[in-house]
């Protein structure tokens, strides 16, 4: 008798078993000469091809080198935590949470100088860049000791300043969440508490020029699905909690957390933000790819769409508007726009309920006019997150699109390039590419330096 996988295992999810380095990949189109960098992108792959959850898998880093119009290399390392290598262990023999131990398997980024691959449970792990070393684990990071909470997979680097902001929660006692920032060199200069109610999950949260806003959402952690046999996620929906927009000023990262109220929701994922000078006051508005509850017991399969929350800071008010009914995830922008306004954001989309002729496709919205830019990819083809990279040093200015595309007919992947101002039009290129690259999570495009 034999059983099939569960769908986190199973079809595109599953994981790839070999770690390949492949030169020179075939190439469909023309890569533009401007791109000269890394594209990488994380996602969980266990090792033993066993999970409990999706979220939970080993990570690993795909990477795609390109050069002077050339697809120079493709490479997939999994990330060596103290968990791929020695098996789980949360906490150490004199029974302190071992912050070097997890998957390692959200998100990867660039920080004075060090690629950093994510997961919000644990420490980052900091992988090689030098040359024919690419992607190869170096260890543990902790901002040289003085990080001693877990850090988010969301941090936020401020193109005016250099700092990257980030948090860290969890834990079975207060304080459940930290705000942490670190200079443009890499010091961390910042941290401290937050005052919560519970240890809810926060995945992402939102930065602009002046201001820190947290998303205190209605998941909040339940300690007997922790400790229940066989895992599972250690999170429960609970609309009770309410729900919650905390805003920081930046110039005063001790201060006071200003609390706004929501309607209950979810969001695993922030597209941007920016403050608004009006004649009434300061305005915050923030996009989000909102889900309406989170779980299957909570109501049923959800699927998130994309909203836009303005928070009125002198009057205390809050809009929370639907900007369209497509279905949407990993939102993204212009990174050096974040926390500045920005009139264009991307996102996934995967057919949306009840419309059995969508097909998955990349979504360019136009936040100015509300209109919306879509590139379908053909029968059996899905695209992962889309990063952006540019093509000049003008931000918001032009550029391309490059995600991870699988083929359902052949069971391969390609990187895929879009023009990102013409996105239905055909792909710039398509690189071929010498494995699957299993649905994963997030990455960027690193561009020499």
């Amino acid at each position: 008798m034999t059983t099939s996988a569960p769908a986190h295992l199973a079809g595109n999810f599953a994981p790839v078993a070999e770690e390949l380095t492949a030169h020179d990949l075939p190439v469909t189109g023309a890569i533009p000469p401007e791109l000269t960098g890394w594209y990488l992108r994380n996602g969980p792959n266990p090792r033993d091809a066993a999970s409990s959850h999706w979220f939970f898998g080993d990570g690993m880093i795909h990477g795609v080198r390109l050069e002077g119009g050339r697809a120079t290399s493709y490479r997939n390392r999994w990330v060596r935590t103290s968990t791929f290598t020695d098996g789980a262990r949360v906490y150490d023999e004199r029974g302190n949470r071992d912050l070097a131990a997890g998957a390692a398997n959200t998100h990867v980024v660039r920080h004075a100088g060090r690629t950093l691959a994510l997961v919000e449970s644990s420490y980052p792990y900091e992988l090689d860049g030098r040359r024919g070393h690419e992607l190869e684990t170096v260890g543990p990071y902790d901002f040289g000791g003085r990080l001693t909470t877990p850090m988010t997979a969301h941090p936020k680097t401020c193109p005016v300043t250099g700092e990257l902001h980030f948090f860290g929660y969890g834990g079975l006692s207060a304080p459940y969440l930290t705000y942490h920032r670190a200079d443009a060199d890499g010091e961390l200069a910042v941290s401290r508490p937050i005052d919560v109610p519970a240890h809810t999950m926060m995945h992402d949260f939102h930065l602009t020029r002046s201001h820190v806003v947290f998303m205190d959402l209605p998941v909040v952690f339940d300690l007997d699905r922790a400790v229940r046999p066989g895992g599972g996620m250690p999170y429960a929906w609970d609309p009770g909690y309410g729900a919650r927009l905390g805003v920081l000023r930046r110039d005063d990262p001790y201060g006071e957390v200003r609390w706004f109220a929501i309607d209950p929701c979810y969001v695993f994922h922030s597209l941007n933000a920016h403050d608004e000078q009006q004649a009434g006051g300061e305005r915050i508005v923030l996009y989000v790819a909102r889900y309406p509850h989170y779980g299957s017991e909570a109501g049923g399969r959800a699927h998130a769409t994309l909203w836009r929350w303005t928070l009125d800071l002198a009057t205390g008010a809050v809009a929370e508007e639907q900007l369209d009914d497509q279905s949407c995830e990993f939102p993204r922008t212009d990174d050096r726009l974040a926390g500045l306004a920005s009139r264009y954001g991307h996102v996934t989309s995967a057919p949306t309920p009840g419309r059995p002729q969508e097909r998955a496709a990349l979504l360019r919205y136009d936040l100015h006019t509300g209109s919306v830019a879509r590139h379908d990819f053909g029968p059996g083809r899905t695209p992962a997150e889309a990063a952006f990279a540019p093509a000049d040093d003008r931000p918001g200015g032009p550029g391309w699109l490059l995600t991870y595309v699988h083929d359902a007919a052949t069971d391969r992947s390609d990187l895929v390039i879009l023009n990102a101002d013409d996105l239905a039009a055909a792909p710039v290129a398509t690189v071929h590419l010498p494995q699957r690259v299993p649905c994963g999570f997030h990455g960027n495009w690193l561009a020499d330096c």
